[in-house]
């Protein structure tokens, strides 16, 4: 089989272990559907076709920017808007747009969980509702728990950087693929860190939540990671051996990250 388009990122169902599809678009329209957990064990082959599409505007780039924006969609698009990255900037509940009042109100005035997640570490984040397990999942989570849920998108901002000072932010990609973290007691992490929010924010937390747990189909984690990109490496090649956040792992120590590559145009053959 053989499929051509513009990569965007995996999408994610959780069950005993997470299945995943890869959606390929025609620039900006969908295309096709490829049902990768079919696929770990086989032989697969991707081709960059020299070709990158903006996700935004649809206009031919030489580089992307954020998830496979033209440096224009990136300044502007409210994709890419700083309170995407920074929670804690967003002022829509206040009627204040940082780029667009309609949108933000959709995505920012809206419900949002501040989790704690099991990755290559416990680590502290931010998503919206609707966006739970997905945000988990595309960050390679094997664990996480909701800690708050707050009614839009700054409140949830300041208690993610209140907790900073005792959680990471980030993941530690290369650690998260190499293997399952150490299980934690994330309920009892959850009443921990709770308790050293400030007082104002505590009318958030939500103390009900409980662990989810998250397994990935994946036939042997790699001792060593190496990092795949297709501008250098324009044919890749080799087995499926498994397929964790948004990377693709291939030959036991590959690995191509397919949300880095969004708006690449590329052939896959299996």
């Amino acid at each position: 089989m053989k499929f051509t388009g513009n990569i965007r990122k995996m999408q994610s169902e959780l069950g005993k272990e997470v299945n995943y599809t890869l959606p390929l678009y025609d620039i900006l329209e969908p295309n096709y559907v490829v049902e990768l957990n079919q696929l770990v064990g086989q032989k697969v082959r991707i081709t960059f076709e020299n070709a990158i599409h903006c996700v935004v505007s649809g206009k031919k780039i030489t580089k992307t920017f954020g998830d496979g924006m033209s440096y224009d969609a990136f300044m502007t698009s409210p994709l890419a808007s700083p309170s995407i990255i920074r929670p804690e900037l967003s002022r829509i509940h206040e009627g204040i747009a940082l780029r667009d009042y309609e949108w933000e109100m959709a995505h920012h005035m809206q419900p949002h969980y501040v989790y704690l997640s099991n990755t290559s570490g416990l680590k502290v984040g931010v998503t919206r509702t609707t966006q739970v397990p997905t945000r988990w999942i595309d960050q390679g989570a094997s664990q996480a728990i909701v800690l708050a849920e707050t009614s839009y998108r700054q409140a949830a901002g300041l208690i993610e950087i209140a907790l900073k000072d005792y959680l990471a932010d980030k993941t530690n990609w290369q650690l998260m693929l190499k293997g399952e973290p150490v299980w934690m007691d994330l309920e009892k992490e959850r009443d921990y860190y709770s308790n050293l929010l400030p007082e104002d924010l505590r009318k958030w937390i939500k103390t009900d939540s409980v662990d989810t747990l998250i397994k990935y189909p994946v036939l042997t984690y790699p001792e060593k990671v190496k990092s795949l990109k297709l501008d250098s490496m324009p044919e890749i090649e080799g087995t499926l051996t498994g397929i964790k956040g948004q990377y693709l792992m291939l030959d036991y120590s590959n690995v191509l990250n397919l949300r880095s590559h969004s708006g690449y145009r590329i052939s896959m053959e299996y």
